[in-house]
C-alpha cells in the first residue's frame, strides 16, 4: 500500500509541477505578444509626431501640446512594453551578470528621461521614436525566442501513459479482482491477458507467451516466456495468458527506473549562454566606460549641456537594436526551414551546439533499420510456392507481427491462400490449423521442442543465421523454414558515410544481440558498436563519451531510448518512433530519414555561422560609431548627432535582417 502512495503522488505532484510550469510559459509568451501589439500601436503616432520623422519623409504633422502627447505615449511604451526588460534587469544585477536585459534597460532608461527633460527645451534632441521602436524590435525579437521555447518536454507524463490503469489480481481464495494497479504490491499474483500491458515487474508462475520489450530494450523480436520468466512493466503480452507473481512494483519497477533517470537529468539539464548575451554583456561594459568617459571629457572641454548630449548619442548608438535581432532572426528563419523539410527544433541551444558535435550515437532498431520483421529467406524441402501456401494460409488468422509480414509477403508473391479449418494459437509456440486436409503447424524454436522434430541436414545450416525463425511443420514433417529480418533504412549507409566524412566519430548502441548489431554495423559503415545493452547501460555510455570531453548527439526512437536522448548534449528523435522519444529529444525527424541528421548538422553550421555574421554586423558597427558619437574626431569636426546614431542603427538593423534572410542552405 505504501508504494500505491507514493506513485500517486509522485504523479499527481508531477503533473502540477509540469503543468504549472508550461501554463507559466505560455503566459509569459502571451503576454509580451500582447505587449508587442498595444505597443506598435501606440508607435505609431509617436514616429508621425517626430519631426526627424517628417523631415525624413517630407510632411508636417503640427497642433498644440503635441510634443506632451509624445510624451505620454512614449511613457506608455516605455513603462508598459519595456516593462519585461526592466524587472530582467533587475536579476542579471542581482546575479551580477549584467547582459542584453541590463544593456536595453539602460539605453531605453537614457533615451526615456533624457527625452523627458528636453522635450521642455527643444524637441529636435528627444529619442522618443528610437525608444518606441527600439521596445517593439525587443519584444518581437523576445517573443520569437519564448514561441520556440514553448515545446517544454512532457516526457515523465508520456512514461506515466505506459502503465495500465487496471489490472486483474488473484484474491486469497484464488478467484479474480479488478483493482487499481497503484494496488498492487510485491507479491501479489496477477492475471495478464494477451494484447495487455504488463502492469508491474514480476516471474511467470504459470502459462507462456510471446512478450513485446522492444519499448525497454530496443530488441526487435517478440521474447518467449514461460514458467520462471522474468516480465517487466510496459512490456506488451502478445498472445497468450500469464499467471504473475510481483516482485517489483510502482516506483521500484524498471519503467520507472527509467522515468527517474528522465526526470533527474531534466532537472539538472544545463543550457549554453546566448552569444547574443555574451555579446551584449561586453558591450554593456564598454558603452558603460565609454559613456562615463565621454561625459567627463566634454564637461571639462565644452559645457555640460554638450557632455550629457554626446553621453546619451553613445548609449543610444550602443543600444543593440540589430543585436536584439542578430540571433533571433536567423533562429526563426532557420527553424522554419527546417520545418519544411522534416526537421523540427525543440531545443534551441542544443541545436546550436549540433554544429559542433565530435560523436553522434544511433538507437539501431526503427533508427538504422525499419524497427518491422520481413522475409528475408525462404527454404523448403519441397516445393517452395506450396509451402508459403501453407504457411499463409495459417497465419492468416493470427495478429501477431511475424504472421502479419508473412501472410503480407505471400501475397506480395501473389500466391493465393487458402481458408483453414480447426485453427488454433498455441501461445508462446505458434498456430496450429487443417489446410487442404494436411494438419500444418507453424512456429518457433518452441514448437520443435514440443513436437520433438529434428532439423534435417538440408535446413541445418539456417539454424545457425541471425534471422527470426519461422518452422514449418505439415503432417507431424520438418517442410520447410521461413527467416525474418529487421531491414536496413535505405539512407542509413549513405548517412553514416556523410557523418564520417564530417570528421565525426559514429557509434551504434543497441538492446539487440551481439551477432545483429555486427552485421547493422558492418552494412551501414558505423564506427564503433555496443550490443546487448539496458537504457541505463545506453546512458552511462553516453555520459562517459561526454566526460571524455566530446560533444555528443544521440539518434533513437523508442522508450528505451529516451534517457539517452536526454543525457546526451544533443538527442535526436525519428519522427515514426514512439512519443516518449520525440517528447525526450532536442530535435525530432518527421521524416524518419536518417539524411535529415545529415541536413540538420549541416544546417547548424549554417546557422551558427550565419549568427556569427549578424553579431558582427549587430554590434561591430559600434567600433568605429561609438568613437565617433563620444567624438574622438570633434578636432576635425566630424560629429555623430542622434540624426546620424539612429541612421546608423536602422543600417544596421536593416542589414542583420537581409543578412538573416540569406540563410539558404541545401537540403538532401
Amino acid at each position: 500500500m505504501q508504494t500505491h502512495t507514493t506513485l500517486h503522488n509522485t504523479s499527481t505532484n508531477h503533473d502540477q509541477h509540469q503543468n504549472h510550469h508550461n501554463v507559466g510559459h505560455s503566459h509569459h509568451m502571451e503576454d509580451l505578444k500582447q505587449r508587442f501589439i498595444i505597443s506598435v500601436i501606440v508607435t505609431i503616432p509617436i514616429l508621425l509626431f517626430s519631426s526627424m520623422i517628417q523631415m525624413w519623409f517630407g510632411f508636417t504633422i503640427d497642433f498644440p501640446y503635441r510634443d506632451l502627447l509624445t510624451l505620454a505615449l512614449s511613457t506608455l511604451v516605455y513603462f508598459y512594453g519595456g516593462w519585461p526588460f526592466l524587472t530582467m534587469m533587475v536579476e542579471e544585477i542581482k546575479s551580477k551578470e549584467p547582459g542584453m536585459m541590463t544593456l536595453i534597460s539602460m539605453a531605453i532608461s537614457v533615451a526615456y528621461f533624457y527625452s523627458a527633460i528636453t522635450i521642455f527645451i527643444s524637441e529636435e534632441k528627444s529619442f522618443f521614436w528610437e525608444l518606441a521602436t527600439l521596445i517593439d524590435i525587443m519584444l518581437i525579437g523576445h517573443y520569437i525566442e519564448a514561441k520556440s521555447i514553448l515545446g517544454a518536454s512532457s516526457t515523465l507524463e508520456e512514461l506515466v501513459q505506459l502503465i495500465p490503469k487496471k489490472a486483474m489480481r488473484f484474491t486469497n481464495k484464488d478467484e479474480l479482482e479488478e483493482v487499481d494497479v497503484s494496488q498492487l504490491k510485491q507479491g501479489d499474483t496477477i492475471l495478464i491477458h494477451p494484447g495487455e500491458n504488463i502492469p508491474a515487474d514480476g516471474e511467470v508462475i504459470k502459462g507462456e507467451s510471446m512478450v513485446d520489450e522492444a519499448l525497454l530494450t530496443g530488441e526487435s523480436k517478440p521474447i518467449y516466456k514461460n514458467f520462471q520468466s522474468l516480465v517487466f512493466m510496459g512490456s506488451t503480452n502478445i498472445d497468450g495468458s500469464l499467471n504473475v507473481r510481483i516482485t517489483k512494483s510502482g516506483e521500484s519497477s524498471y519503467l520507472f527506473q527509467v522515468i527517474n533517470l528522465v526526470k533527474e537529468l531534466q532537472s539538472s539539464r544545463s543550457h549554453t549562454q546566448d552569444l547574443a548575451n555574451r555579446a551584449a554583456k561586453w558591450l554593456f561594459y564598454a558603452a558603460l566606460a565609454i559613456g562615463a568617459i565621454t561625459l567627463l571629457v566634454w564637461s571639462i572641454l565644452s559645457s555640460f549641456d554638450d557632455a550629457v548630449l554626446r553621453m546619451v548619442t553613445v548609449l543610444v548608438i550602443a543600444c543593440p537594436h540589430a543585436l536584439g535581432l542578430a540571433v533571433p532572426l536567423v533562429v526563426a528563419i532557420s527553424t522554419s526551414m527546417a520545418a519544411k523539410n522534416g526537421i523540427l527544433i525543440r531545443q534551441r541551444d542544443a541545436f546550436e551546439k549540433l554544429h559542433k558535435i565530435d560523436v553522434i550515437c544511433f538507437d539501431k532498431t526503427g533508427t538504422l533499420t525499419e524497427g518491422k520483421l520481413a522475409v528475408s529467406a525462404v527454404a523448403a524441402i519441397g516445393d517452395k510456392e506450396n509451402l508459403l501456401y501453407l504457411a499463409a494460409s495459417v497465419e492468416q488468422y493470427s495478429e501477431h507481427s511475424i504472421a502479419q509480414a508473412i501472410v503480407q509477403y505471400v501475397q506480395n508473391q501473389k500466391i493465393a491462400i487458402a481458408t483453414a479449418d480447426e485453427f488454433n494459437a498455441m501461445p508462446g509456440i505458434g498456430a496450429r490449423a487443417k489446410i487442404d486436409g494436411h494438419i500444418v503447424m507453424i512456429g518457433g524454436s518452441q514448437l520443435l521442442a514440443k513436437e520433438s522434430i529434428q532439423i534435417p541436414q538440408k535446413l541445418l545450416s539456417l539454424n545457425n543465421q541471425e534471422a527470426t525463425k519461422v518452422w514449418i511443420v505439415v503432417d507431424g514433417v520438418l517442410s520447410g523454414v521461413i527467416l525474418l529480418t529487421d531491414t536496413i533504412r535505405q539512407s542509413s549507409a549513405e548517412a553514416i558515410d556523410t557523418i564520417r566524412s564530417m570528421g565525426i566519430t559514429t557509434y551504434m548502441f543497441t538492446g539487440d544481440n551481439n551477432e545483429v548489431a555486427a552485421d547493422i554495423a558492418k552494412k551501414t559503415g558505423i564506427d564503433y558498436y555496443e550490443a546487448e545493452l539496458l537504457p541505463d547501460i545506453k546512458l552511462r555510455k553516453i555520459q562517459a563519451l561526454r566526460d571524455s570531453g566530446k560533444i555528443v548527439a544521440m539518434v533513437g526512437d523508442g522508450i528505451n531510448d529516451a534517457p539517452a536522448l536526454i543525457g546526451a548534449d544533443i538527442g535526436i528523435a525519428i519522427g515514426a518512433g514512439t512519443d516518449i522519444a520525440i517528447e525526450s529529444a532536442d530535435i525530432i525527424l518527421t521524416k524518419s530519414d536518417l539524411i535529415n541528421v545529415v541536413d540538420a548538422i549541416t544546417l547548424s553550421k549554417q546557422t551558427y555561422r550565419k549568427m556569427l555574421q549578424n553579431l558582427w554586423w549587430a554590434s561591430g558597427y559600434n567600433i568605429i560609431a561609438i568613437p565617433l558619437a563620444a567624438g574622438v574626431l570633434a578636432k576635425w569636426g566630424i560629429l555623430v548627432n542622434p540624426a546620424i546614431g539612429a541612421i546608423l542603427m536602422s543600417a544596421s538593423t536593416v542589414i542583420v535582417a537581409i543578412n538573416a534572410q540569406l540563410l539558404k542552405p541545401r537540403f538532401s
